[in-house]
């Protein structure tokens, strides 16, 4: 074996889940309330046998809970009643989430939210979009001061307590990707929300193994140096996790055909 392969495998023998502790993680929902449901029900089924010592499994969602998809209030909804059952639960902001609270404070600013994946989650708050042919200041001003009057109180704590990141034995877990140039505790949002090419070419070693979305790909990827578990669920139809324990991983899905009308694939946003 060269060293190049040597170094690899030993990177990824590195990445081990905290000793006793089994986890999950859960990628991009993007409004896919019918999705999410499948999967905290078979999360939950799985519930005691994935205890150890007496301690819960652990479920880290990736973020990109909002947008694209009919049902995003659905979805938060499901989320803040304590769901999935018989977990320990972490939650970490995406770039859509961070896209949409800076639309409810600066709705100029931040108009491009709305072409982006917003119109869907203000219809699913009984919002009505700006047109997104030429909306007009007052129009973009109308719907963020409508949305913060009518989001729930509870969505709104939800959105604002999500986590960076959530570092756990040799895995960090994160929205898109780092920036390989700085460590782990020196990510700046756009980096930990936004990064896509800088992280998914650079040949350099992390300092942990990343799990992450944002990216979407036709199925999950893993690789010694990243898990990727971005499926496209607003428009494939398929939402994808992972299980970790010790060095194992392994992928999960529920998958359910796109009810209505969803747009063509995602830009880069």
């Amino acid at each position: 074996m060269n060293l190049l392969g040597m170094f690899k495998r030993a990177s990824a023998i590195a990445a081990r889940f905290p000793e006793g502790r089994v986890g999950f993680a859960v990628g991009d929902i993007h409004g896919r309330a019918d999705l999410l449901a499948e999967m905290v029900a078979l999360l939950e089924a799985r519930a005691l046998e994935e205890r150890r010592d007496g301690r819960e499994a652990v479920v880290v969602f990736l973020g990109d809970y909002l947008d694209r998809g009919p049902s995003s209030a659905a979805v938060i909804d499901l989320l803040v009643a304590g769901r999935p059952g018989g977990f320990e639960r972490r939650f970490l902001r995406g770039n859509h989430e961070q896209a949409m609270l800076g639309f409810m404070e600066a709705p100029l600013e931040n108009r491009a939210w709305v072409k982006h994946g917003g119109a869907e989650t203000l219809v699913s708050y009984g919002v009505q979009p700006p047109s997104p042919m030429g909306a007009r200041d007052q129009d973009l001003l109308v719907a963020a001061a409508h949305l913060k009057d009518v989001l729930p109180p509870a969505h709104l704590d939800f959105l604002n307590n999500l986590e960076r990141y959530v570092e756990l034995g040799g895995y960090a877990f994160v929205h898109a990707g780092i920036n390989p140039g700085r460590p782990l505790n020196e990510q700046t949002d756009r980096d930990l929300f936004w990064i896509r090419d800088p992280f998914l070419t650079s040949k350099r070693a992390f300092s942990h193994r990343i799990v992450h979305g944002h990216t979407p790909e036709e199925r999950p990827f893993a690789d010694w140096r990243r898990v990727g578990l971005d499926t496209g669920a607003h428009a494939s139809g398929v939402l994808s996790a992972a299980r970790f324990e010790g060095e194992a991983v392994s992928f999960l899905s529920v998958s359910n055909p796109a009810p209505g009308h969803f747009p063509a694939p995602r830009t880069q946003f």
